[in-house]
């Protein structure tokens, strides 16, 4: 007769133990522990980008964030670099899933992708940006190709630079994200939404 009591007094345990089934020895707890997300990352808006990817918002707090540098190289060439805060670029072939604070930065010259980036740092040959003015503009996405989003907006940076044509860096001028430092949507160093 004790050991039905205990028996009924476990069963009743695994039923109401707020884990669920987890704490009665099922594969769902060790799925969960392997690093499966319960539930997905960020909500998927129905607004998308110029290639149809949809916005994937998280809250601004800790949110991605990206500044884009660009400086004048040898030969005409520019070197973009990103300063990315909450955010590690994934390398090549990485599961095609969202994952909090990874995924990869997409590089456009004038609205134009040119580059995916899996490390913060990248050349454009002189081709890519010929005399003139041009926007560089560095936005995250997550691996399974969705815009990381705060408050709506892409979580981008853009720099303006003025490439003279000239073989070599005098002539040149660059101004870096002249409206948003840290990029639309993300939050500034100070932590506030820009």
């Amino acid at each position: 007769m004790s050991w039905t009591r205990g028996f009924l007094a476990a069963l009743a345990v695994c039923v109401l133990l707020p884990a669920g089934p987890a704490g009665c020895g099922t594969g769902d707890a060790h799925e969960q522990h392997k690093g499966a997300s319960p539930s997905p990352v960020g909500k998927l808006l129905d607004h998308t980008d110029e290639e149809g990817r949809r916005y994937r918002e998280v809250d601004g707090e800790d949110a991605p964030a990206v500044r884009v540098e660009v400086q004048p190289a040898t030969g005409g060439a520019w070197d973009v670099r990103l300063h990315l805060r909450h955010f590690r670029l994934s390398p090549p072939g990485a599961k095609a899933e969202a994952v909090a604070g990874r995924g990869t930065a997409l590089l456009f010259v004038d609205g134009r992708p040119v580059a995916e980036l899996h490390s913060p740092s990248h050349r454009l040959t002189a081709d890519r940006l010929p005399h003139g003015t041009h926007q560089v503009t560095a936005r995250l996405y997550a691996d399974d190709d969705t815009v990381w989003a705060v408050h709506g907006d892409p979580v981008e940076s853009t720099a303006a630079i003025t490439a003279s044509g000239a073989e070599t860096a005098p002539g040149v001028s660059v101004r870096g994200a002249p409206v948003r430092m840290w990029g639309r949507g993300s939050p500034d160093p100070g932590g506030e939404a820009s």
